[in-house]
């Protein structure tokens, strides 16, 4: 699964992985994306700088085909870059999932980065271009 999430990481399109919505973006920041097994549990870390409807249920529904064999790790990656929503992606339940922590930049910091969250962004190679 870790290996599977390292390649969503980074300024990608995520709608594969996103429930469209009229005027909003799905070009998203993917932080960090990993998974350890902390008493039996499967604990997943998410940031980001923004999410978009669906996409950590689906980016985890994604991932756990993965970690029980029946995907390959490289599928992530195929499915991220079909930039269409993948009927084999379940949408994880909600039952399960605990968000801990929804964190925000300070002050002018933060009307910036919403304003960068609701922009229509291009990934590209050599950043982001708006």
């Amino acid at each position: 699964m870790n290996e599977a999430s390292r390649s969503l990481l980074g300024l990608k399109d995520f709608a594969s992985f996103c429930k469209k919505r009229e005027g909003a973006t799905t070009i998203r920041t993917l932080l960090d994306l990993e998974w350890e097994r902390v008493d039996g549990h499967l604990v997943g870390t998410v940031r980001a700088d923004a999410f978009c409807h669906n996409m950590v249920r689906s980016l985890v529904g994604c991932l756990m085909a993965v970690g029980d064999g029946r995907r390959e790790p490289t599928w992530a990656a195929e499915v991220l870059g079909a930039a269409r929503r993948n009927p084999a992606v379940s949408v994880a339940p909600a039952h399960g999932l605990t968000l801990e922590e929804v964190g925000y930049p300070e002050g002018a910091e933060l009307v910036a980065q919403a304003e960068r969250a609701r922009n229509k962004r291009e990934p590209w190679e050599g950043g982001t271009r708006e």
